[in-house]
Parts: C-alpha cells; structure tokens; sequence
C-alpha cells in the first residue's frame, strides 16, 4: 500500500498526502497556536516522501501558504500543491460564498502570490451553495472563470469539491476535471456511488474530513479493530480508505509531528477482510 500512486492530472502522486487546513488557528482562522512547529510539519512531510499538499488561501486566511512557502520554497520538483477558491472569510472568521468573476480572479493571485507560484498545479473549486455540504445549483459561470484562468496558464488542473453528481456531470462538460473533493469517511457514506462513478472513469476523489474533521470519528467498532490489529483508529479509518478505491487520494491534516507520522503510517496497514466488513457496517443506515 505504502508505494502506491494515482494520478492527479498529468502527474501521479502517492495517494496519501498532507492536508494543511489545521496549520492556520482555531477555526482555520488566524496565526498558527506554534509557528515553528508548523513549519515543521511541513517539512517533516515532505521528508517522509509526501508529494502532495492541500491547501487554500481562505485558510487563515493567507496564512497556511505562506507557511508552505516559508517551509518549502524552492519547492520540490515532484511536490503537487491544490488549492482551492470559492469561498471567503467574515472578520468573525465566518465562511462566505466568493464566486464573482472578480472573487476568482483574485483568489488565484492570491494563492500564487502567496504560495510564491506562476502557475497553480490543481484548483479545486469549491461550491458554497450550502456551506454545510453539496447543494444543486449550476456552477456553469464560475467554472468558467477557472477554465479561462487555465486557458491564461495560471491554472494547470482543475478540481471541484462540496459537488452533487449533477454538478459533476456539468462540470465535465465544460472542463476536464482531475479531482473531486467532498466529505466521505467510515461514518459519512452518501459518497459511495460517486467514487465507483468517478473510479471507472479515471477521476481521483480525495475526501475531506477523512477522520471525522472538527468531529473526530468515535465507534467502538472502530476501536475493537484498532486494538485488534495494534494501530490507532485514525490509523484504521485511513487505511479503510486507501483500500475503499484505488482513485482515492487522502490528505489526512494535523499541526503535529508525532500525529503526522502516525498518519503516514496508515499506509503500511492492510486490512484483513473481517475487520473491513466491521468497519464497512459502521456506515450503513441502522
């Protein structure tokens, strides 16, 4: 499991990265709570062979890409970053929708200028017709804006997150799209027919909140597993993901050393089929 690859556009990544959200304060919002470590897991990550970051300006906001900066430029020539745009913050560190042609535009420059870039390697967009998670609602106009953004070369790939899969099936029809990102772990399953939909058609889904997010997932299941096979439970939840679809890519996030390597160890666990029926029930309706 440790080497395995996916592609992510026209590169092929490991397919368990790092995702920098937890880097920014409380809420995403603010200066990191230990700077020095935070630039310290970034380059602890990139040491361990990660090739594939997450991020976005909204978090902070600016604040995780200039600590990617700081601890990374020159950056490596095989490190992927994604970002994404779409959403802004409130003084109070609210989330707000960002999709006017001009809101774009400046999330892209302040991505680049920030991450210290002239091109953008993957560009998430993300919907906020509900904050809260996907909403119908036609993202025609702001994709657009992106492919256009692409079409100048400050965009290389294009992703979209917080979709339904008939905004999928729109946006393939104006884009060629590399990546989906949307909420899916062990306890959040409404995803399931979009990763065998999105597998069979060669599109990485790289879910967020991949151990539970602001939540930490809690089942006793899942820890009757854990202590089964002497791993942590987040180290389960991932390694249920690797093996869930070979087209998902997970970025697991944490402002911790220690927690970082222990996530990256997920990556070595092979789950004997009896512990994944275990965990594959967690899921499903009662």
């Amino acid at each position: 499991m440790t080497d395995q690859t996916y592609p992510l556009g026209q590169r092929h990544v490991k397919r368990l990265g790092y995702g920098a959200m937890q880097l920014a304060g409380p809420g995403v919002f603010g200066p990191p709570r230990d700077r020095d470590e935070a630039l310290a897991v970034l380059r602890a990550a990139v040491a361990a062979g990660v090739d594939h970051i997450d991020t976005s300006d909204f978090y902070g906001p600016h604040v995780t890409n200039q600590l990617i900066r700081e601890a990374l430029s020159p950056y490596p020539q095989d490190l992927v970053i994604v970002t994404k745009i779409g959403a802004g913050r409130g003084a109070d560190g609210s989330w707000l929708p960002a999709f006017a042609r001009d809101e774009l535009v400046a999330a892209v420059e302040d991505n680049l200028r920030n991450l210290g870039r002239e091109t953008l390697d993957v560009v998430n967009l993300r919907l906020m017709f509900d904050a809260h998670g996907p909403a119908e609602g036609s993202l025609a106009a702001p994709l657009a804006v992106v492919a256009d953004l692409q079409r100048q070369g400050l965009v290389r790939q294009i992703g979209i997150s917080n979709v339904t899969p008939a905004q999928i099936a729109e946006a393939r029809g104006i884009a060629e799209i590399v990546c989906v990102q949307n909420q899916y772990n062990l306890a959040h399953r409404d995803d399931d027919a979009v990763i065998d939909m999105l597998a069979a058609a060669g599109i990485a889904y790289v879910p967020f909140f991949p151990l539970g997010g602001f939540s930490p997932l809690q089942s006793a299941a899942l820890s009757a597993v854990a202590t089964e096979l002497s791993a942590t439970p987040m180290q389960v939840a991932l390694a249920w993901l690797l093996q869930r679809s070979p087209n998902i890519l997970l970025i697991p996030g944490t402002s911790s050393r220690a927690h970082l390597h222990e996530n990256l160890a997920a990556a070595a666990l092979i789950l004997p089929e009896a512990a994944i029926a275990t965990l594959d029930a967690i899921g499903r309706p009662a």
